[in-house]
């Protein structure tokens, strides 16, 4: 049998294709850095072996799937090509395996990974359905009907991809270290348009999305009347969220959601809309709906005494101020502090005024080092540049996170794609120390 070696297995959609590859009965193993990643957990889990990067770990009979965050030049791309053992890049793989089921891609600027997650509980409550989402969590079920899979525009990658649907959230300008501008992310979008075969749910009140071309009908949503699915008469309470739908201006029927915020109410209605469109009981939508549990690095609370922390994956202007927004609602009466850590040195030069802007949303605002990435280890501007813009604005460092006890009566929101994990989890340490000192 093939053994499939992940070249970079940590990633958070090579973990997910890892774990759904299993799940299909493929043996399947990977290699990456040893730096722990939240995303291993799952495939630890799994028993999936993960080796350190070695030419070692390729081995005759193997199918190699690469990152695409690794170079053709890594020394286990490079032993396998010199070997003449197939290797196959990510979203190349993704292309040919979803083939075999009715593929939705769920695609955007912001809000891919909550509404992938979204739609792959709604879908799975009514019908066999294998899912990607991009926080790492992927499943492979027996006889899937439906593969619900997140489909990232970054390097045009998606555009390996010609699924049956696709989700458009929104078109924004992001990872200016390939982008050139707000044009250029459309172009790809309306490349990626032409893919599509069956239809297109897409946001109607972006200003882009409403440019956007096909040979397949395009379903708009949204919350002006223009739409074909439109929320109506939001209201929230300690539980939630709950609306109203109406279809090409006549009422549907009304919805629940136990989340906060008009983001995640958009990424319900754009579930919703595919929903009708395939025909899945209403009944079935509204009750997985209101069970949806969020995914990984999307609001995720926890509690240490009586301080709430939320540890989200937001790391661009548009996100840091839905995720405020969303903190404010479902938490009226505490002060907001944000605990930012940019990500890459060009996404925060490019949006340093816009980051402002957002953060200065919260009450109060905490800044971490500057995270670069692999492509991109370091730039001209540092985090002072953006402490500047903010009054009262502080630097926090994870050796002391210490200032954060002030803000015991806040909520507190670690932001970031890089590794703020580590912020939160040591000033967790430093509060269940300080509970201790007052037993």
């Amino acid at each position: 049998m093939t053994v499939y070696h992940f070249v970079g297995i940590k990633g958070s959609g090579m973990s997910a294709l890892a774990q759904i590859l299993h799940d299909m009965g493929y043996k399947v193993q990977g290699s990456d850095v040893e730096k722990y990643f939240f995303t291993q957990a799952a495939l630890e889990n799994l028993n999936i072996t993960i080796l350190p990067f070695q030419r070692e770990n390729i081995k005759e009979g193997m199918t190699v799937i690469a990152g695409n965050a690794f170079p053709d030049t890594h020394e286990e791309i490079e032993e396998a090509r010199n070997r003449n053992i197939p290797v196959v890049r990510y979203h190349t793989f993704l292309g040919d395996l979803m083939k075999k089921f009715t593929s939705i891609a769920v695609t955007g600027s912001h809000g891919k990974t909550s509404t992938t997650g979204l739609l792959s509980h709604v879908m799975g409550g009514a019908k066999p359905t294998s899912y990607l989402i991009g926080d790492g969590t992927g499943k492979g079920i027996k006889d899937s009907e439906y593969f619900v899979f997140e489909a990232c525009e970054y390097r045009r990658h998606f555009l390996s991809y010609s699924p049956d649907y696709a989700i458009m959230t929104n078109i924004d300008f992001d990872h200016p270290d390939y982008f050139s501008n707000i044009e250029d992310v459309f172009s790809a979008f309306q490349q990626m348009a032409m893919q599509v075969n069956k239809a297109i749910i897409a946001y109607g009140d972006d200003e882009h999305l409403q440019k956007i071309q096909a040979e397949v009908p395009v379903i708009f949503y949204g919350f002006s009347e223009r739409n074909d699915f439109q929320a109506r008469n939001l209201q929230t309470s300690s539980s939630g969220t709950k609306f109203d739908v109406y279809v090409r201006n006549d009422f549907h029927d009304t919805f629940e959601i136990p989340s906060f915020g008009d983001h995640n109410v958009l990424n319900a209605l754009s579930v919703i809309a595919l929903c009708h469109y395939e025909d899945i009981n209403t009944n079935v939508v509204k009750r997985y709906l209101k069970t949806f549990q969020g995914v990984k690095r999307r609001f995720t609370e926890k509690k240490v005494g009586n301080q709430v922390l939320v540890d989200d994956y937001a790391h661009h202007p548009v996100e840091i101020k839905a995720t405020i927004n969303a903190a404010r609602q479902k938490y009226p009466n505490r002060p907001i502090v944000a605990v930012f850590q940019p990500h890459t040195y060009s996404r925060t030069q490019t949006f340093l005024d816009d980051f402002a802007d957002s953060l200065r949303g919260a009450d109060k605002v905490y800044l971490c080092e500057i995270f670069g990435s692999a492509r991109e280890i370091n730039g001209t501007l540092t985090v002072n540049d953006l402490k500047n813009k903010i009054p009262g604005a502080e630097l926090i460092v994870e050796e002391d996170t210490s200032p954060l006890l002030m803000q015991n009566k806040g909520i507190l929101l670690f932001m970031g794609a890089g590794d703020i994990q580590k912020f939160q989890s040591a000033y967790e340490d430093l509060l269940r120390q300080q509970l201790k000192k007052a037993q």
